[in-house]
């Protein structure tokens, strides 16, 4: 398979399940824009290296996706770099983990806006053009937690259910102009968001962080082990194939068994 006249998007790329993507994307031949927070050094290095390795062009956009307009620019500028959007990664995420009587509400409408309503934004945008050339795939990075909950993660579970929601609203209405939009719901994958939220989480349980990874992470994960970026990876390509044009509005846990519970 090659996506060699594809161009593709992908949020929050510059770690974690993002640049897991992007690597099996631009491996494929599709040229890549990242986008996501960090150093501005290291994120050209992992540009740079990204088109080195695999011979594609990439870019770069550091957009604030809380922000509606960001995103409006963002889909904007990857048109008019690129000359069209082909492919739509929403992986961009965070996380806050507290009980319900103590979650901060500002925090509640920054994981909102970030894993919710930039999802919204950038998929609005991106879907006139893919109309136009009668081809697209939309790939929402939800989570086991858009099938299932887990306590003290109100806001997070809350928007990746609304994420599933919006993932099969999108593919009733695109249906008949060769787009796709698909969920992938990844279980536990020790990326920075996971790393981040164990002391929370450990602080919130009152256990160790070793306990946290055995018994809360890794419980419910039958394989009693994490997902890697590389399976997530693959399942992105998949679902960009002609193999997969007849799969749309679903949502696919790669969960370690974690939701057959």
């Amino acid at each position: 398979m090659s996506l060699k006249n594809k161009v593709a998007l992908i949020t929050g790329s510059t770690s974690g399940i993002g640049l897991g993507i992007a690597r099996a994307l631009a491996k494929e031949g599709a040229t890549i824009v990242l986008n996501g927070l960090g150093d501005p050094a290291a994120i050209e290095q992992t540009r740079a290296a990204l088109a080195a390795e695999f011979g594609v062009k990439t870019y770069f956009i550091g957009a604030d996706l809380t922000q509606a307009a960001a995103v409006a620019a963002m889909i904007q500028e990857v048109e008019s770099t690129c000359g069209q959007l082909d492919i739509l990664v929403n992986n961009a995420g965070m996380q806050h983990v507290s009980p319900i009587e103590d979650f901060p509400p500002e925090k509640y409408d920054l994981i909102i806006a970030l894993n919710l309503s930039a999802a919204f934004h950038a998929i609005r945008l991106a879907v006139p053009g893919m109309k136009q050339r009668n081809w697209g795939r939309i790939i929402n990075i939800a989570s086991a937690h858009a099938l299932v909950a887990s306590p003290f993660k109100s806001a997070y579970v809350a928007s990746k259910h609304a994420i599933l929601g919006l993932t099969k609203t999108v593919a009733l209405e695109v249906a008949e102009h060769g787009i796709t939009v698909n969920a992938i719901c990844p279980g536990y994958v020790m990326t920075p968001l996971v790393e981040k939220q164990i002391p929370d989480t450990a602080k919130a349980r009152g256990i160790s962080e070793e306990e946290v990874i055995r018994d809360v992470l890794l419980y419910a994960q039958s394989t009693k082990k994490f997902v890697e970026v590389e399976e997530l990876g693959s399942l992105a390509v998949f679902l960009c194939s002609d193999g997969a044009r007849s799969m749309t509005g679903v949502a696919l846990p790669v969960d370690g068994g974690w939701t057959a519970h």
